[in-house]
């Protein structure tokens, strides 16, 4: 099977690869990573791009499994983010009609582990951008697999190129690649799919 690894709100071009599967492995095994988006995202605001990162506790040091990986609630961040993503979208013209899929992940639940937060809300933004795509996990750890995206996306990657679509803040930056799914979604909303269906061939050739 394809395997991908966790994202918290993963990138456009993410999604663009995982439209393309019915079902997918998430990478639970792996010796947890810094500085990936596995607890980070990307938003389009009014200052320009800004990183959104949940706070993970690693209980084994550096020697932790994504699995194991807890969030950390010293800092209200879901109460910050989720102002940080309703200052920056709710002027684009889907935010209101996908708001309450997203809200309880913000303003209501509460996670122990950072990979079931992130495959649970990957659950929602599946269903919101209309993709069919089961989720699994692995149970061990290989260095190589056949198809293999774990490390295909990358915050030192994101500049790369994607066809450019509407942003709310686009009139004063240009166009930005890169960003989160919400970003496309509050901007395209049910043409959300057929956008990922059309950089999918892109990124298939």
């Amino acid at each position: 099977m394809v395997v991908f690894s966790t994202a918290y709100l993963p990138p456009v071009q993410y999604f663009g690869k995982v439209s393309s599967f019915k079902e997918i492995l998430i990478e639970a095994c792996e010796t947890y990573p810094r500085q990936t988006y596995r607890n980070r995202c990307s938003i389009y605001t009014a200052n320009g791009a800004l990183d959104l990162s949940i706070p993970a506790h690693k209980p084994e040091g550096n020697r932790t499994k994504t699995k194991e990986i807890r969030i950390s609630y010293r800092e209200n961040w879901q109460q910050i983010h989720m102002r940080a993503i309703e200052s920056a979208y709710n002027a684009s013209p889907f935010y209101l009609y996908y708001k309450d899929e997203l809200t309880p992940f913000f303003l209501e639940k509460k996670y122990k582990y950072l990979l079931e937060f992130n495959t649970e809300l990957f659950k929602v933004i599946c269903n919101c951008c209309g993709i069919e795509c089961r989720t699994k996990f692995t149970d061990s750890f290989r260095k190589e697999r056949e198809q293999d995206y774990r490390n295909c996306f990358s915050p030192k990657k994101r500049d790369e190129v994607i066809p450019a679509y509407p942003q709310v803040f686009g009139h004063k930056f240009g166009f930005i690649p890169g960003l989160s799914i919400i970003d496309l979604l509050f901007n395209l909303g049910p043409e959300t799919k057929a956008y990922l269906i059309g950089i999918k061939r892109q990124m298939n050739r």
